[in-house]
């Protein structure tokens, strides 16, 4: 067998050896491996004619089967994929397009009225494009040219300068993550995944890809069921989920509404989580229930593809400093440096975290800048060049060796299994009319997001003005109106009291 240097070739083999097995379904349509192949194909020979090889595709749409198809599409045209969800407020939509210089974007016709106030936007439909006769010649013509470095999508994050950064991942990163897990956490064909997170978020990556190489069936969950537990464990026994790769607020979800008293998604053999450090009576709660499922703590940031290591949970051990990172993926190095580039070794001392390998995301988008101050050449090696990237993120090791999540090293933060930059918040609270001066506060233990400002306005009236630029996941949760600001000895204002 060829070595794997473009993901397609896992969608090729899988429809190859297994063409009338489901591929990918959601609550409209079922997708066979050939059916996806096939309509890929047919999208790419359209897309061929409006986007240049290695340019960015803009995928207006909510995540379904017709969105992989798209995915899939947008690289047999030899280009990129940019998720845009048709959620966000068109300030950021624009934002993106503007980060992307994209004038074409692809939906479908349900959406199209989101995009009619967008000027001199030329809007493609799916449904036009699933019309296209495949054009083979195109199609091995853009294969024939394609490196394993070529991008493969872009998600978007928060900037600290108010405007998103796209990530931009390539095949080579992706294959290479996707080799090691599945094969570390047993993925087969036999195994049925159950989809939780959006697909502009890396998480998602997991779930397409180690269904495409593995054969294995992807069922995309209603995002209407995760604020309604009873009815989403009806959902994951119903349609035998083996294998759930999701964010700990998801898990969460369940447990805090005891979910898991109605009904046990007995056929579930596999729990992968990320996002934010999982609470342990509410990881206890999912072991009890199923008792021979493995349960697995990941870690890594956007930048590094998804994930750079795990720890798999042992049943009976005590964690009383909480989950460990654990261990790197093979092929990526992880460790701690401190503020002189030392490398940092000893038990509780803290560093940030950094990574080098493969994984690595290629950059930003549009971005040097950014680029430049994360992705930086490897202080601990001066003989050659080696990418490496600061996480921002602080870690320490324990006694035994074992790496554990100390917290971010700047303001940047995740909630809801997104990352986001408080600054970015800030900004736009400051642009609120009626606020005087504003600051917002993660408390990590509580998972809350709070906005402590100065000026007249109400808070309710504020949060409204905040839904019309940014996301839902960005809005704080609480407003605390006080009659100054506390600030520090430098006249800064002091972060420290708030979160008193």
């Amino acid at each position: 067998m060829l070595p794997t240097t473009n993901v397609l070739q896992y969608l090729e083999r899988s429809a190859a050896a297994s063409p009338s097995n489901i591929a990918v379904a959601d609550e409209m349509y079922v997708c066979s491996y050939q059916e996806l192949l096939e309509d890929a194909r047919k999208i790419g020979s359209g897309l061929c004619q409006h986007f240049p090889a290695g340019s960015p595709v803009p995928v207006f749409m909510e995540k379904s089967v017709e969105t992989l198809k798209l995915f899939f599409g947008a690289v047999y045209a030899g280009c990129f994929y940019v998720l845009i969800n048709p959620e966000f407020p068109a300030p950021r939509v624009q934002a993106i397009l503007e980060t992307l210089n994209a004038r074409k974007i692809v939906t479908s016709h349900a959406f199209s009225e989101k995009l009619s106030a967008m000027d001199g936007l030329d809007v493609l439909f799916l449904e036009d494009l699933l019309q296209t006769p495949e054009d083979a010649a195109a199609l091995d013509k853009v294969r024939e040219n394609a490196l394993d470095t070529d991008p493969l999508y872009a998600n978007f994050t928060s900037g600290s300068t108010g405007v998103p950064k796209g990530v931009v991942v390539c095949h080579r990163s992706v294959i290479d993550f996707i080799e090691h897990f599945t094969s570390l956490f047993s993925i087969t064909q036999e195994d049925v995944i159950g989809n939780q997170a959006p697909f502009d978020f890396d998480v998602s990556v997991k779930d397409i890809y180690s269904a495409m190489k593995t054969g294995a069936r992807l069922e995309i969950i209603p995002k209407p069921l995760f604020s309604q537990p009873a009815k989403l464990l009806d959902h994951l026994c119903d349609r035998n989920i083996t294998t759930m790769i999701w964010a700990v607020s998801a898990l969460c979800l369940v447990t805090t509404f005891h979910g898991l008293d109605y009904r046990v998604p007995e056929t579930v053999n596999k729990v992968l989580f990320s996002g934010e450090a999982m609470p342990m009576k509410h990881l206890k709660q999912w072991m009890s229930h199923l008792p021979e499922a493995r349960f697995i703590n990941l870690y890594g940031p956007t930048e590094i593809t998804c994930n750079c290591t795990w720890h798999e949970v042992e049943r009976g051990r005590e964690y009383p400093d909480g989950l460990p990172i654990g261990r790197s993926f093979p092929n990526e190095r992880v460790f701690l440096l401190d503020e002189e580039n030392h490398l940092v070794t000893a038990p509780g001392v803290h560093g940030e975290i950094c990574v080098t390998g493969t994984a690595l995301a290629l950059g930003y988008y549009n971005n040097p800048t950014q680029t430049e101050s994360r992705f930086v050449q490897n202080p601990l090696v001066t003989a050659y060049p080696q990418r490496m990237y600061r996480t921002g993120d602080l870690g320490w090791y324990n006694e035994e060796g074992e790496l554990f999540f100390a917290g971010r090293k700047d303001f940047q933060i995740k909630y809801m299994g997104h990352r986001i930059e408080l600054e970015e918040i800030e900004r736009a609270l400051s642009g609120v009319e009626g606020v005087e001066r504003a600051c917002c506060v993660f408390d990590e233990k509580k998972g809350r997001l709070t906005a402590y400002y100065v000026g007249e306005i109400e808070g309710k009236d504020i949060r409204h003005t905040l839904s019309a630029t940014l996301p839902v996941f960005m809005l704080p949760g609480t407003y605390v109106k006080l009659p100054e600001m506390p600030l520090n000895k430098n006249g800064k204002i002091d972060r420290k009291s708030l979160h008193r």
